[in-house]
């Protein structure tokens, strides 16, 4: 599966402790993030992630174009809701897009424990199906 990782200045920390206690289950994984995120989390975990621009440089923006071409199939998006960012429009564009296109998403650490621990048991291959589906 596809996943995007995405987090705020002040939620990178948790990501990366996240993706840290879930190695085992994002390495078996395709894994996308926004600039800053991406590069942090494969420092400090070894996994491999392909980077998009920083979020507030259009990152968040390309992850939306993926869920859109039906190329994401979750997001985990670490959202600080006490600090407003420069970038809220491009923020709230992606959560929509998440829900147009019926994309799994978390925006807290208990939301992505739910979806790392169901995507492990395998209960998201409907994603799969969904995408073969889109391909006819």
């Amino acid at each position: 599966m596809n996943i995007a990782l995405v987090a705020h200045d002040k939620k990178k920390q948790d990501i990366i402790q996240f993706a840290t206690a879930y190695k085992h289950i994002f390495s078996n994984h395709t894994l996308f993030a926004t600039g800053t995120t991406g590069t942090k989390i494969a420092d400090q975990t070894g996994l491999d992630i392909s980077c998009f621009l920083s979020g507030p440089l259009g990152g968040d923006q390309q992850i939306g174009a993926k869920i859109a071409e039906n190329q994401m199939d979750m997001v985990i998006f670490f959202r600080d809701p006490l600090t407003a960012q420069p970038h809220e429009p491009d923020i709230s564009a992606l959560l929509r897009l998440c829900d147009v296109h019926h994309i799994p998403l978390a925006t807290n650490i208990a939301g992505a424990e739910i979806l790392i621990k169901a995507l492990e048991r395998g209960d998201l291959h409907w994603r799969e199906i969904v995408k073969e589906n889109k391909k006819e």
